[in-house]
């Protein structure tokens, strides 16, 4: 029995998780190492992984109908998001084992807590990613092939603190590509817009990240890791206003993009209703941003489901119509 193991008011649990999350009171014992891997018991990297995989979908569909396979592109993305990030979080944690031992934030986590052994959490990863190559098999051979791509990506970004101030940005290739694969996946191509909504993506990807970097900075600083959090200091609030409006435009020049050539005037008010509705939501964890609170980040990074599930909302109305 480890050290870790010993400590009973944590009993496995890792630090940064939801209390009482379904892990740590309905997973089977043996279960709960390799899914406190796959960051089940936090949930928010799933969904901010999937989110431009929807905004990709629907608004790649939109005005040609949406049917059984944009809907099976949809579950396909959700399904697939939960396994590739669950893979991506377990390679993230063999790298940066040392790393995770010496920040308070992550000495719990799985691997640093003696849990599992890196031979399991690889054999768990490799198992997660077979999984996933499984759904992708289903999608359009270009989708299918950018897939395989982003594996470039995935497997770069745990390194990227080590040699750049800029790391979030390799998060955000990384984690906006399911915008570019599932507009492949539902059109057959990847166009102009697809692009902007990538690159839309990435900017959001910049702010929410640089918000959950803060909780580490500290950590990060003793022990030579890089983050925008720490590059930028007491300027994030002055460079997250830039990421947001570089976000919502855009996102607003792909919607414009898919909907102008429609002639709806009714669908492309309430289609570009969403880079604003999205916008605003952002100005919201602005306003309430404390660099110097950790809890405070915490809560504004979980709340970027809620700030990415508006676009899905007002894309899928503008499906309706």
């Amino acid at each position: 029995m480890s050290e870790f193991d010993q400590t009973p008011e944590t009993n496995g649990q890792v630090h940064d998780a939801y209390t009482d999350n379904w892990v740590d009171r309905l997973a089977p014992a043996w279960t709960r190492p390799y899914l406190r891997l796959s960051r089940a018991d936090r949930p928010i990297g799933t969904w901010l992984l999937l989110l431009p995989c929807w905004w990709a979908a629907l608004l790649a569909s939109l005005g040609n109908g949406f049917g059984l396979r944009e809907l099976w592109v949809m579950v396909g993305c959700g399904i697939g998001a939960w396994l590739m990030r669950g893979a991506g979080c377990t390679w993230n944690d063999i790298t940066d084992r040392r790393f995770d031992a010496a920040v308070a934030r992550t000495r719990s986590r799985p691997i640093p807590s003696g849990q599992v052994s890196v031979k399991q959490a690889a054999a768990w990863m490799i198992a997660q990613s077979l999984l996933a190559l499984c759904i992708l098999l289903t999608f359009h051979p270009l989708a299918i092939a950018l897939g395989l791509a982003s594996l470039a990506l995935v497997a770069i970004y745990p390194f990227a603190k080590r040699f750049t101030w800029w790391p979030q940005i390799f998060l955000g290739l990384a984690f906006n590509w399911g915008a570019i694969l599932a507009w492949a996946a539902v059109a057959g191509e990847v166009t102009e817009n697809a692009v902007l909504l990538y690159l839309s993506g990435i900017a959001w990807t910049l702010f929410y990240d640089t918000i959950y970097a803060h909780q580490d900075k500290e950590d990060d600083a003793l022990i030579g890791v890089k983050s925008t959090a720490r590059l930028f200091g007491q300027n994030t609030p002055a460079w997250l206003r830039r990421f947001l409006i570089v976000s919502v435009l855009l996102m607003g020049a792909a919607v414009v993009g898919v909907t102008a050539p429609m002639d709806s005037l009714l669908v492309l008010v309430v289609a570009i209703g969403a880079p604003w509705a999205f916008g605003w939501h952002l100005v919201w964890q602005l306003q309430r941003l404390d660099i110097d609170d950790p809890d405070t980040c915490l809560m504004l990074f979980r709340a970027n489901r809620n700030a990415g599930l508006l676009p899905v909302l007002f894309f899928a109305v503008s499906q309706l119509l």
